[in-house]
């Protein structure tokens, strides 16, 4: 009997063991990734929402919760789908013949882009993985793959596929969309101004030539640049940079003129080794690089100069003489002007016979974009295999700093993309810095129009809130129950409707008309000045206009309040500020419809697996969210 309770103790805890030794055999990521694990009152009601992965799906869940965590992405897209409702349909309806270089152009595609089918749509499924839910949330992003199946005309293939590939896709058409519906934004404000002017009968205005279907087409691109100026200055695709590759011959120190490239994603390649820092991806990147066997445009002149003019020296007749002066004339003007178009009427040797050069080149950064995000390409290509994945660790800050000492851009960390697996499969991970953005500003709320629109927005109205009335107390109920004096009265609208404020009071706006009693601009009066109108001692010094005038009484009431609520909002603002936690060091990790809170030393971490890094500008340099 005495080894009875031993031998159950033994049981259970044989039985125990063994249980959580099944657990561990069949999933053992269950301690480490389940809810319950990582999951508090607190975590469930600040979560946010999930994407459900019913295939292949989460190449495209990956895209879009990094998306959403983009507070300039959201912004853009805000004040673009709001300036085409202001602007209306007809707008983006038109569709020009030809677009700026003269190539005709698809009608059904330019107007599918003019139209922000895809704009929209993202908008959409962003704003919805934006809720906080206070409890567990999950979606499908089937709408927003069939707006990019109605875009394209073409179905998305529910194999595994590349985020990069679908970011791609997503971010040029994006970029496309908004330089469609600025063009047509242009076009509008063309026509507009061609209305004005032969209304008015200032200039002449010649029509292009339309459609036989009624004007629906227009005749092509007209020169709205010039025809505007200046236009409405927009922000543009936050996603949207320029890079330009210079080169310069080493021979002759030529530089031809670099032409600009746009970009929406900036592809660095990753070294062939165990470990890597993101810098010197960068600079790998944008490193000077020498090319051999180049044929220089100024070089090929410079060859024929020499060539026509050892022709001149064994020339015999004058007419020959003559015509070979003329030539060896045009390419000097070609030299002087611009070497890289050839003279006209000159016939220069054939180009085989041009001499070879070593040119440098480099890349530089002209335009820097608000969102700049950067993909590590780590596919390493075998043409007698098949291509494997480069499993080098990439070590990559949360600053990261761009450009030179004039012209830097610093850039935070807002999101990441992670990959797990091998070339072919795999799984994608999104990494979201926890940021709760202010809703869109926009003092006009009360006004259809917006922001954009072309007629004048009505003020703001300054009257105080009736509630602050009931704040002023027994002072206030003194004031509306004593009868005031016509001087008083006078003096009153004078120091409420003063038209030159004092700089102390620059803050407040002045209204128009009397307020109520014991408020000036919405604040609450001292109780010096709610006595002094209280007093009907102080109505003879308040009407004497030998002593002050009312432009100075005015000012120092403004004066008195102003310093009032400045202290007042100050103290609030000081223990908002005091109160404040910062949160900018939590992320949230999200696979699929699973979210789960994390640090930002845990995405530093992350360096074999990061694959996608998303950096937004930081416009004021502070730490804060």
């Amino acid at each position: 009997m005495p080894d009875k309770p031993l031998t159950v103790i033994t049981y259970a805890a044989s039985a125990s063991l063994a249980a959580i030794a099944l657990v561990y055999f069949f999933n053992p990521n269950y301690l480490i990734d389940s809810e319950a694990s990582t999951s508090s009152p607190s975590t469930r009601k600040k979560g946010i929402v999930g994407l459900s992965n019913p295939a292949n799906d989460c190449f495209i869940n990956s895209i879009l919760q990094s998306l959403a965590g983009l507070g300039d992405l959201r912004l853009y897209l805000i004040r673009e789908l709001h300036r085409r409702n202001l602007d209306g349909p007809e707008v983006y309806m038109t569709v020009p013949e030809r677009d700026k270089r003269g190539k005709s152009i698809d009608a059904k595609n330019w107007e599918s882009l003019q139209r922000g089918e895809v704009t929209q749509g993202l908008k959409d499924i962003i704003d919805s993985l934006n809720e906080r839910p206070i409890y567990r949330k999950t979606i499908s992003a089937a709408n927003f793959i069939r707006v990019l199946e109605s875009a394209f005309d073409t179905r998305i293939s529910k194999s595994q596929q590349d985020a990069q590939e679908l970011l791609q896709v997503v971010a040029e058409r994006l970029s496309e969309e908004y330089h469609a519906g600025r063009e047509a934004r242009k076009r509008a404000k063309l026509f507009q101004a061609m209305s004005i002017a032969r209304s008015t009968g200032c200039a002449e205005v010649q029509e292009g030539g339309n459609d036989s279907n009624g004007g629906e087409r227009l005749s092509g691109y007209e020169s709205a640049d010039k025809a505007i100026e200046p236009f409405e200055d927009e922000d543009g695709f936050p996603l949207e940079g320029k890079t330009e590759a210079q080169i310069e011959c080493q021979f002759c120190y030529f530089k031809p003129k670099a032409n600009p490239t746009t970009f929406v994603m900036l592809t660095l390649s990753v070294p062939q080794k165990n470990s890597t820092t993101l810098n010197d991806c960068f600079d790998a990147h944008f490193k000077t690089e020498y090319i051999d066997d180049y044929k220089c445009d100024k070089c090929r002149l410079e060859h024929a100069l020499g060539l026509r003019s050892r022709d001149l020296a064994r020339a015999s007749s004058e007419e020959q003489k003559a015509s070979i002066e003329v030539d060896i004339a045009r390419i000097h003007r070609s030299l002087e002007e611009d070497p890289e178009k050839p003279p006209k009427g000159v016939v220069l040797p054939d180009i085989k016979y041009a001499p070879k050069r070593r040119i440098s080149r480099h890349v530089q950064m002209i335009a820097f974009p608000k969102v700049l995000v950067v993909h590590l390409s780590r596919s390493i290509y075998d043409p007698r295999s098949s291509s494997t994945k480069n499993a080098a660790k990439v070590a990559f800050p949360e600053r990261l700093p761009m450009g030179g000492i004039l012209d830097r851009r610093n850039y935070k960390l807002l999101g990441m993309v992670t990959h797990k697996g091998t070339h072919n499969s795999g799984h994608y991970e999104t990494f979201r810095r926890q940021h709760l953005y202010a809703p869109f500003s926009n003092s006009n709320a009360r006004n259809h129009s917006g922001p954009y629109s072309a007629s004048a927005s009505p003020d703001v109205s300054v009257m105080p809130n009736p509630k602050g009335l009931t704040n002023l107390g027994t002072p206030a109920r003194a004031i509306s129950n004593r009868p005031i004096t016509p001087n008083q009265e006078d003096q009153l609208s004078a120091s409420t409707s003063s038209p030159s404020p004092s700089p102390s009071s620059t803050s407040i706006s002045t209204p128009s008309t009397r307020p109520s009693s014991g408020s000036i601009a919405g604040g609450t009066l001292p109780k010096s000045s709610i006595s002094s109108f209280a007093s009907p001692h102080a109505s003879t010094d308040i009407a004497a206009p030998r002593s002050q005038s009312r432009n100075e009484l005015g000012a120092s009431l403004l004066r008195s309040s102003s310093s009032l609520l400045g202290k007042n909002v100050a103290d609030a603002d000081g223990g908002r500020l005091r109160r404040r936690k910062k949160a900018n060091d939590r992320w949230w990790r999200i696979s699929d419809e699973k979210v789960k809170e994390c640090k930002t030393s845990d995405v530093l971490a992350m360096q074999k697996e990061v694959y996608l890094l998303f950096y937004e500008i930081d416009k004021d340099g502070n730490d804060d969210p």
